[in-house]
């Protein structure tokens, strides 16, 4: 059985995004989609609503077939070196996630697909994504479907935003990543915007995703399938 092979990247804001189109293009070649990581604020005072041209591309990859993932709220306002939604209570992130929707809204990106920063969500996180209307809650090594309360395991593989990036660890990434694609099942790949600014982890993301391609992986992304409609008698 071949491997799926889902590709995200994520921290894509005004000084990442040429980075991120660059990607994009290498993967479009590969006739790869992507899974983009969209946080309506990020650290450095960036706001998605006051930056035009990357919702523009951001609706333009979604219309192409990419998905787009929410991918917390507001990180500057979080401890240093904690991850956003890691510790919220319920209450707390439920307050966070309605207002991380309103804004996605407001800039017509919208998603059901939520991914918690460095992939690390509280029970009270995900308590709270169903009643906020999400449907998948995708975390490091699962992935929940919440209408149907059903997890699928498989790994995340990434550099940079709570990953490595040296060079050991990329040659691990590019090793790990093959035996996933050799195995079959599903070979999730992550990178940070800010790292694609970089040779190295780049070159090792197209790696990974070449030799996926190589064994067979076809490519998907994040995505909620809804229930299928029945039929009256």
């Amino acid at each position: 059985m071949n491997a799926e092979l889902i590709v995200s990247v994520s921290g894509i804001r005004d000084t990442t995004r040429d980075a991120a189109i660059e990607f994009a293009a290498e993967m479009d070649q590969r006739d790869v989609r992507l899974s983009l990581l969209v946080a309506p604020r990020l650290k450095g005072k960036y706001r998605l609503a006051d930056d035009p041209a990357t919702q523009s591309w951001l609706r333009g990859r979604r219309h192409v077939g990419d998905a787009i993932v929410l991918h917390g709220y507001d990180q500057a306002a979080t401890k240093s070196r904690r991850a956003e939604f890691a510790n919220l209570p319920r209450h707390e992130a439920t307050l966070r996630l309605k207002a991380a929707d309103r804004v996605m809204e407001q800039v017509g990106l919208r998603t059901r697909l939520f991914a918690a920063p460095r992939w690390d969500a509280s029970t009270g996180a995900l308590a709270a994504l169903p009643e906020v209307g999400f449907r998948l809650a995708l975390g490091l090594t699962t992935m929940i479907d919440l209408e149907r309360d059903v997890a699928q395991r498989a790994r995340v593989y990434g550099i940079g935003e709570g990953f490595r990036a040296e060079p050991w660890w990329c040659l691990a990434l590019v090793m790990g990543a093959a035996r996933t694609a050799r195995r079959g099942g599903v070979l999730r790949l992550a990178i940070s915007a800010a790292q694609l600014q970089r040779s190295g982890p780049r070159q090792a993301m197209l790696d990974a995703v070449d030799l996926a391609r190589y064994h067979g992986a076809r490519s998907d992304v994040y995505r909620w399938e809804p229930f299928p409609a029945i039929r009256a008698a």
